[in-house]
């Protein structure tokens, strides 16, 4: 459903329910995308000797895929805690520049939906939500941002990646490993998909490409996980280098 047959049928300012509907719709096809790799994230999570219900605490409190993916590869018994904070805490700063995104769009706000409301914040709803704020503001329709638009959304994903992670680790030990069967590239195509519609030319991606080729040449060069930080925090700074000429 477009912005402007939101606006007709009166959905947009018109009902929570219509506009918190469309938001879930929007995001069924990215949804279906993360299912895959819900899996393999749960899947994989079991054979580190995580129980469903400790895989269930992890993603629905810290709730960002990337991260999680990160933890389980470094997890070892026992655990490196201060490593695997320190790599979520890198990978999960790329929500610094998210939320600096969507801040000129939640001045309506009060900080008691604001906060609340962020938490459930993930790469597919952030986008999902920034796009439809530009779409309203460029149809000159106010609040551009719609609150409910966006946990519909969030909402559906958070659901969907904790159950579906704690399904992958109550069915891991029966499908042993997951990855022979293609799952695993589920992960990057969504990712692919959401950078499409994120697209706005060269400029403005490079920090994309110095993120990719410094995580690449760490990975082939440096042992263990350090690529994980090493991308993060070349793309962080070379975003905010690069600010002023995107």
């Amino acid at each position: 459903m477009s912005v402007s047959e939101a606006t007709s049928s009166d959905t947009i300012d018109g009902g929570s329910t219509s506009e918190f509907r469309r938001g879930v719709v929007s995001c069924v096809p990215v949804l279906l995308g993360t299912i895959p790799y819900a899996l393999v994230l749960g899947a994989q999570a079991t054979q580190k000797g995580l129980s469903a219900v400790e895989l269930s605490l992890m993603t629905g409190l810290n709730f960002a895929g990337g991260s999680e993916f990160a933890a389980i590869q470094l997890w070892t018994s026992p655990p490196h805690i201060v490593l695997i904070v320190a790599i979520t805490f890198l990978v999960n700063s790329r929500h610094f520049l998210m939320g600096a995104a969507l801040a000129p769009f939640l001045g309506h706000l009060p900080p008691r939906k604001v906060f609340p409301a962020l938490f459930f914040l993930c790469d597919e709803s952030w986008a999902l939500g920034l796009a439809d704020a530009k779409q309203r503001a460029d149809a000159g329709i106010a609040p551009a941002f719609s609150l409910r638009y966006y946990m519909g959304a969030a909402l559906a994903m958070y659901l969907a990646w904790v159950g579906f992670t704690t399904l992958g680790a109550l069915l891991g030990p029966m499908l042993g490993d997951v990855q022979h069967y293609g799952f695993d590239m589920a992960f990057p195509a969504v990712f692919l998909v959401l950078m499409r519609g994120m697209w706005k030319g060269v400029a403005a991606a490079r920090p994309w490409l110095v993120s990719l080729v410094v995580a690449a040449l760490v990975y082939l060069v440096v042992p263990g996980a350090w690529y994980v930080a090493a991308g993060a925090v070349s793309g962080l700074a070379a975003a905010w280098l690069m600010a002023g000429d995107a």
